[in-house]
């Protein structure tokens, strides 16, 4: 069952009739389509869909929800010229592809009431009922609340929608399905609008979508964004996978058949279908493995729908032996699922003419898990049994959401927390008592700590990793088996916000230094800060209307509050005091001469990074900065300083969009420890290759972190290999490039930037 409407299904109804007297066009946040449809759907159109699966009453009840949007909207038009209520019914239509329940389908109707129109909870409680009110109070925005900047209030809006959603999943079914509308008909805004939406769609909703199994719009979703946000790109690649197809169109008939015919001949009742890479998959591929278009050889896949969990291992060895596999290309999704309940089995194959073939092969029931994701619970109500796993784990993650708002200070850093927990890539690690733990990639020890529970991860001391002892800092990797060791006596330390990576061990971390020894911690934030504008020449008792401003701005209720903060290391002590400089409008007291003895104007000194800075400031992962790179600073609205280099094309990008969060840094001097950076190296697969060149690393007195291995291009006899090592600095890392560079298989290395 398809998940999505089409446009052209829309535009193929009738119009309804209703007065568009007032003329008055659509507020500023809806997106125009990319023109005017022929017609516009009515409630009629969608009167078969819901007669399937809601009762005469509850049907009554939506026509009812219907004719109140109607009714409200009436005069409102879209930019295209259509009627506004043609907005509320292409979402209904797309949750009614969902069988979504009679109140989720009176919120699609009523979604933009309360925002557009000004209705209030209490009359959408009084004439619908208080759960169809609360799922349209957590789909309408704070429009009407005061927000010190636009950051802050589009940070505030996602925290509303995200608790509503943990308290009711049919709130961002909803959304989803508002926001794939306006994704849509996004086509004749201005660009820098559409820009700014579709970067919030592939942010904030594309993850939301894949992280509730909705496979279907995560595509869709993904698709629409790549095209907004690179429009020449987008064009420039479908026109090149136009030309093609017919080129590989033979390549596709032979597999189709071969497949087919070898499944029917073992015995094996399969639907076989075969699917091209969408245009943003290969665009990820070729950015992220640095191809060009012709490089990419697997941009088909085929799927393999079979009737029994034993056949879909049967068909596993039946494809094997009839195209030879691609080591290190199978991934068993089946017996481990990812976290969003997906099940497959993934392998690669090499098929005729040498090409790279993609298989995925799942049972009927897990074909629809995969596309339909969270939303199956509605589609096939029939089939509850084997959806309690993937309820579980929704349950667990929306639970997570809630634990999260708890610990957290503000709006921003939540929003934070969140978007690192929605990171697509995950690892399985296993409890000593064989329990599956799934975590975000990059996660470490101290995040398993905190996934089990907060007062595991509070308490830890130690972790032992395959029966070894190991850091806290210690990156998993699939499969590791995980013991955390605890003490009553232990308590969080700051440091440990260096290096955790869910969202969940951050906030509880946060929370727990925030609210232990804050006395104390309020002492050495006082003289921390003290000693700080003493150096710019400020007076350490602040005029009132400053720290009034100066409390406003931050998420601390008082100045002892903010004194705690920077004593437990979640602020730096210069970046508040240079702040308080630039609202008192002063400087350094002593002038700075520039060379030919003319006053320069007042500039404070770039901020001193040692790397161990911890919770207040964090060494970016994308382009991982080391002693010697030239450096550059983003404050994040949770004032945590994100350290990159100023090479950093994450940075630019950044800087682009928000110039005034940026700071000038330093390195300090005397950096006692080692610092990650990434290396890939392209070799000529030669036996013994990795091991001397894992050798080489370390008799130059380097430690490697992690390791991993990829084709070049879909060329077996070249390898990508990719590390992750810990160096002192440049002049360290070029030693040790130097003699990776001399040994003979060795084609080509770089140092990676993200």
């Amino acid at each position: 069952m398809s998940l999505t409407t089409t446009d052209s299904t829309l535009s193929a109804a009738p119009s309804p009739k209703r007065a568009t007297g007032s003329g008055r066009t659509a507020p500023p946040n809806e997106v125009a389509p990319a023109a005017a449809h022929s017609g516009v759907a009515t409630f009629a159109h969608l009167i078969p869909k819901l007669e399937e699966y809601l009762t005469p009453s509850e049907l009554k009840k939506v026509k009812e929800a219907y004719r109140f949007a109607d009714e409200m909207h009436l005069g409102q038009m879209r930019k295209s010229g259509e009627p506004y209520i043609s907005h509320p019914l292409a979402v209904a239509e797309i949750c009614a592809e969902w069988k979504l329940d009679a109140q989720a389908m009176m919120a699609a109707f009523l979604h933009d009431v309360m925002e557009d129109q000004g209705v209030k909870k209490e009359e959408l409680i009084e004439r619908f009922g208080a759960s169809v009110a609360s799922l349209v109070d957590g789909l309408s925005k704070l429009d009407k609340i005061e927000f010190q900047s636009q950051v802050e209030a589009q940070a505030e809006n996602f925290r509303k929608m995200l608790l509503a959603m943990a308290r009711d999943v049919r709130v961002i079914l909803v959304k989803l399905a508002d926001r794939l509308h306006n994704m849509r008909t996004l086509g004749s805004m201005p660009p820098e609008k559409k820009r700014r939406i579709s970067r919030e769609t592939m942010e904030v909703y594309v993850p939301i979508a894949h992280r509730l199994g909705l496979n279907n719009i995560y595509r869709e979703l993904q698709e629409l964004s790549f095209s907004h946000l690179y429009p020449l790109r987008h064009r420039t690649l479908s026109k090149a996978v136009k030309a093609a197809r017919g080129n590989r169109r033979e390549v596709v008939t032979k597999i189709m058949e071969s497949v087919t015919s070898t499944l029917i001949a073992a015995g094996i009742p399969a639907q076989v279908d075969g699917r091209e890479k969408t245009l943003y998959g290969i665009y990820r591929k070729m950015r992220n493995k640095h191809l060009t278009f012709s490089q990419v050889l697997d941009v088909y896949g085929f799927r393999v729908v079979v009737d029994s969990f034993a056949n879909c291992y049967v068909a596993l060895g039946t494809l094997h032996s009839l195209f030879k596999p691609m080591p290190g290309k199978f991934k068993d999704y089946i017996a481990i699922p990812k976290l969003n309940g997906y099940q497959s089995l993934h392998t690669t194959l090499i098929g005729p003419y040498g090409t790279p073939v993609e298989f995925q092969i799942r049972t009927t029931e897990m074909h629809r898990v995969a596309e339909s994701g969270v939303a199956a619970h509605w589609l096939y109500k029939d089939d509850e049994g084997s959806l309690t796993d993937l309820q579980q784990r929704t349950h667990a993650w929306l639970q997570s959401l809630l634990d999260i708002q708890k610990q957290t200070g503000d709006s921003a850093e939540f929003l934070e927390h969140v978007k690192v927990d929605l990171f697509p890539d995950s690892v399985y690690v296993f409890t000593p008592k064989s329990k599956i733990i799934a975590l975000p990639r990059g996660a470490t020890a101290l995040d398993f700590a905190y996934s089990i529970h907060t007062d595991i991860g509070d308490q830890t001391t130690s972790a032992i990793i395959n029966h070894e002892p190991a850091p806290l800092r210690s990156e998993l990797h699939n499969g590791d088996i995980v013991e955390i060791i605890t003490s009553p006596t232990s308590r969080p330390s700051p440091n440990w916000l260096g290096y955790v990576r869910t969202g969940k061990a951050r906030s509880a971390i946060r929370h727990r230094l925030r609210t232990a020894n804050k006395v104390e911690s309020q002492a050495v934030g006082r003289r921390l800060l003290g000693n700080a504008l003493h150096t710019l020449g400020i007076d350490p008792e602040l005029p009132s209307h400053i720290v009034e401003r100066l409390l406003n701005e931050s998420s601390a209720k008082t100045m002892d509050d903010l004194y705690a903060e920077i004593g437990i290391g979640t602020r730096m002590a210069p970046l508040v005091a240079r702040h308080i400089m630039t609202m008192m409008d002063t400087g350094v007291s002593v002038p700075q001469l520039d060379p030919e003895g003319h006053m320069l104007p007042n500039k404070p000194d770039p901020v001193v990074i040692t790397g161990s800075e911890g919770a207040s400031a964090q060494l970016s992962s994308c382009c991982m900065p080391i002693p010697g790179d030239r450096l550059t600073g983003y404050l994040r609205p949770d004032q945590t300083l994100i350290v990159h280099t100023q090479e950093c094309e994450t940075a630019k990008r950044l800087h682009e969009k928000e110039p005034e969060r940026w700071i000038e840094l330093v390195w300090g001097h005397d950096l006692n420890r080692r610092f990650d950076c990434r290396i890939t190296i392209l070799i000529h697969n030669e036996r013994g290759t990795l091991a001397r060149i894992a050798a080489e690393i370390g008799e130059s007195d380097a430690n490697i972190v992690s390791v991993a291995m990829d084709d070049e291009g879909g060329n077996a006899s070249m390898k990508y290999l990719r590390f992750t090592i810990q160096v002192e600095d440049r002049v360290h890392l070029a030693r040790i490039m130097r003699g990776i560079r001399k040994i003979d298989s060795v084609a080509r290395i770089l140092r990676d930037r993200g």
